[in-house]
């Protein structure tokens, strides 16, 4: 009977249906086939509808929606440009940067992408970068921010995990700098082939530049020092946040008409929370009946045969989180797999904030590895061009994040700098 449901299951999958369904049908059949009562399920997610961080999910998405759908990123675009724009690849420097500020606020790179690409792309065309360096560089830029706080898949791996968030905020920031200056680095190389004439630094540009965006450019330094001085919670930081920037960018700038245009950007924010939570509550069951059925220590017995030790244990990881983050979201692999690989990690003494990053940064890349890297197919979608030619553009780009990724592997200090 277990085999007929476990068959079924597959086939539905095989055909399309949703994963948050998948998973729902699957705890529910693997408790039926146990002494636990199905109320477990229901108990397991008003638990972590209890938690208070959860709050700030829809917080700082909607934030960073606002920021998306207002003409900050024309403002921050300025400022970034007049700052960094004189340097050798300066244009694709500012694009980092200014990618990196939005994935970490919407906690969607499908949504830096779709806002900033049309933006960034004519730019970075019109400084002389070819077309498959521009396209390579926006569709990489789009899950670049995900390790810089307030990022929504930090705040979900420290709900999961039973990590503070306060310090995976903190564990994230340099090894998420240490991504962009690889990518800066790279940049700077193709930057010094274009052939058009770099504008020289200008301090008034600077200041005008800065005063034009003001109110957005001290907005993470705020949320920064808010949590981290104890002036507020990580949920307090997100719904001041929430409120400032709605004031900002409604009532200050006036970007976005408070009646006509701010219940669509509610309706797209809440519709990405909504689909977060759904599969956060219906992978919850099934990560449960895994861990209640000792499926970790299992995996552990039988790797144990393989692996002998930290190292070779963190290599393993890596592979097989990189194959994960490039079939699914990452959402979805944060729920199902954090668990599993938790307790692993433990027993092979690798420090839960570090291991937490070394995670994120598996998934970050799964983003733009192929077969099925979402960035791919948004950026497909988004500039009409081929999957196969976004694999292409990308692939530089691929090996640099692999490259910094095995350094914050096996350098935990740069993930730990702040708690030595």
């Amino acid at each position: 009977m277990g085999i007929l449901a476990g068959i079924g299951i597959m086939a539905l999958a095989g055909i399309g249906v949703p994963l948050f369904i998948i998973m729902a049908l699957s705890a529910l059949v693997a408790f039926s086939f146990t002494d636990v009562q199905l109320s477990a399920v229901a108990v397991e997610i008003y638990r972590i509808a209890s938690a208070p961080t959860l709050l700030t999910i829809p917080l700082f998405t909607f934030a960073g929606y606002i920021l998306a759908e207002s003409k900050a990123p024309k403002r921050l675009l300025r400022l970034a440009e007049s700052a960094l724009g004189w340097l050798p690849g300066g244009v694709a420097i500012v694009s980092l940067v200014i990618c990196a500020f939005f994935t970490a606020f919407t906690g969607a790179s499908g949504v830096t992408i779709i806002a900033l690409g049309g933006l960034l792309y004519p730019i970075l065309k019109d400084e002389g970068y070819t077309e498959k360096f521009s396209l390579g560089l926006i569709t990489t830029s789009g899950s670049l921010g995900l390790l810089f706080p307030p990022s929504l898949p930090i705040i979900l791996y420290g709900l999961v995990a039973k990590v503070d968030i306060d310090k995976l905020f903190l564990a994230g920031i340099v090894p998420g700098i240490l991504l962009i200056v690889i990518l800066s680095a790279w940049s700077i190389k193709n930057g010094g082939e274009s052939k058009k004439e770099r504008q020289a630094f200008c301090g008034a540009e600077l200041v005008a530049a800065f005063k034009a965006c003001f109110f957005e450019a001290i907005l993470p330094v705020g949320v920064l020092v808010g949590i981290y001085r104890g002036y507020t919670t990580a949920t307090e930081a997100a719904a001041l946040t929430c409120f400032y920037v709605l004031i900002i960018e409604c009532f200050v700038y006036k970007d976005i008409k408070f009646v006509k245009e701010l219940p669509k950007v509610i309706l797209d924010s809440m519709s990405l929370v909504g689909g977060i939570l759904l599969i956060l509550c219906c992978a919850l069951g099934l990560t449960n009946f895994l861990v209640d059925e000792e499926v970790p220590m299992q995996i552990l017995d039988f790797m144990r045969t393989f692996l002998t030790n930290k190292y070779s244990f963190l290599l393993f990881l890596n592979i097989f989180l990189l194959i994960v983050g490039s079939l699914m979201d990452i959402f979805s692999a944060i729920i199902v797999v954090v668990p599993l690989i938790v307790p692993i990690a433990n027993e092979f003494g690798v420090d839960p904030i570090h291991l937490a990053i070394i995670f994120l940064t598996n998934l970050e890349i799964g983003y733009i590895t192929p077969p099925v890297g979402i960035n791919l197919f948004i950026s497909s979608f988004r500039f009409n061009k081929p999957v196969t030619e976004l694999y292409r553009a990308s692939f530089p780009f691929l090996i640099l994040l692999v490259i910094a990724l095995v350094i914050i592997t096996y350098v935990p200090s740069l993930s730990l700098l702040w708690f030595e």
